[in-house]
């Protein structure tokens, strides 16, 4: 990664707090928006703007023309590239197909200005996957930011998604979580739980942190089933499939250890008041598994980023909240760590 090319925001849902908590960070936090600039609308921030200012800090939402204009601009001000046609700004709150189709627009250019080396990193504000489904084509066929990315990436690679495989990581000061599956039902869930699938998890999330922490990371792993299945007597997943799996990382020269129960695995990998967790990073066999106890410490500190990726991209760790949409209430503190993650970990590692 170039950390010396601008950062861009991408607008989100126009109709949810996207456009609100981009402009607080750059109203908050100047110091770690400087560099930054939104692959947006330029209506729905200048709004956004309105919404969120204050008698004291007014800032000017200005036009610029390509990423590197980002650096140049003057101080506070909110620099947006206009992407698409532009227009009137969707209703607060409301899902339409409009508001979907501008939001993935916006993640379409980010991420082909990243894999052409034109931005440092992409920070993403949360889509609507209803608003994109209604969107229609191409943005139907991906339930979210992480499968569009794939795809993209995977496109530009001229591989198929199979060889461009990715994970999503949620981060925050305390812990860190790597999902072996995502934006899929239960059921689904669990029958993507393969040796195979654990396996690729655990080579993703190793690469990925190696790079990230500058060691090879502690990799705890944790359970399907309650109690990691108790020997067989509550599934056998643990035993033919994770376990193998775990086995032949190791063998490969990984740090990984499991599998644990999940209902106290994630307490054994949190960083607290000075202390140092047992494991950088917990393998959660799906969705709910490793996001609830991410978010349990905090939304608005945490952070996900996909890895795998050619490309680096991080998001906040909430969604639209279309309820919150116009009123200048949302807390922008989860998108400003997002920020703050995609510098650090483009800087290299020593």
């Amino acid at each position: 990664m170039n950390m010396g090319q601008p950062i861009a925001i991408t607008l989100g849902d126009a109709a949810g707090i996207g456009p609100e908590i981009i402009a607080k960070a750059f109203r908050d936090a100047p110091d770690h928006t400087h560099d930054c600039f939104v692959a947006g609308d330029v209506a729905t921030m200048r709004r956004a703007m309105r919404v969120v200012s204050t008698q004291q800090i007014v800032l000017p939402v200005v036009v610029i023309d390509t990423p590197v204009d980002a650096l140049r601009r003057p101080p506070g001000c909110v620099p947006v590239l206009q992407i698409g046609a532009g227009g009137e700004p969707v209703a607060f709150g409301r899902l339409s197909a409009q508001a979907g189709a501008l939001a993935g627009e916006c993640v379409r250019w980010a991420a082909q200005a990243a894999l052409r080396g034109e931005i440092a990193a992409m920070v993403t504000a949360p889509l609507n996957k209803e608003a994109l489904a209604l969107a229609g084509e191409p943005h139907c066929r991906y339930p979210g930011h992480t499968e569009m990315l794939q795809a993209l990436a995977a496109r530009h690679a001229g591989v198929s998604l199979d060889a461009m495989p990715v994970r999503m990581m949620l981060a925050n000061d305390e812990l860190r979580v790597v999902l072996v599956s995502i934006h899929v039902a239960l059921q689904a869930a669990i029958e993507a739980v393969t040796f195979d699938s654990v396996m690729q998890t655990l080579r993703i999330t190793h690469a990925s942190l190696a790079a990230i922490l500058g060691h090879a990371p502690r990799i705890a792993v944790a359970g399907l089933n309650p109690h990691a299945g108790e020997g067989g007597l509550f599934g056998r997943e643990e035993l033919e499939l994770i376990a193998p799996a775990i086995s032949a990382a190791a063998a490969s020269g990984m740090n990984v250890s499991g599998p644990f129960a999940p209902d106290t695995v994630f307490m054994r990998a949190r960083a607290k008041d000075g202390i140092a967790a047992e494991f950088d990073v917990v393998i959660a066999m799906y969705h709910d598994q490793g996001l609830i106890p991410v978010k349990y410490l905090g939304v608005d500190k945490g952070v996900n980023v996909t890895l795998g990726l050619p490309l680096l991209r991080t998001s906040p760790d909430h969604g639209t909240a279309f309820d919150l949409a116009g009123t200048g209430r949302a807390d922008a503190s989860s998108l400003i760590a997002a920020i703050a993650m995609a510098r650090q970990l483009g800087q290299p590692k020593l």
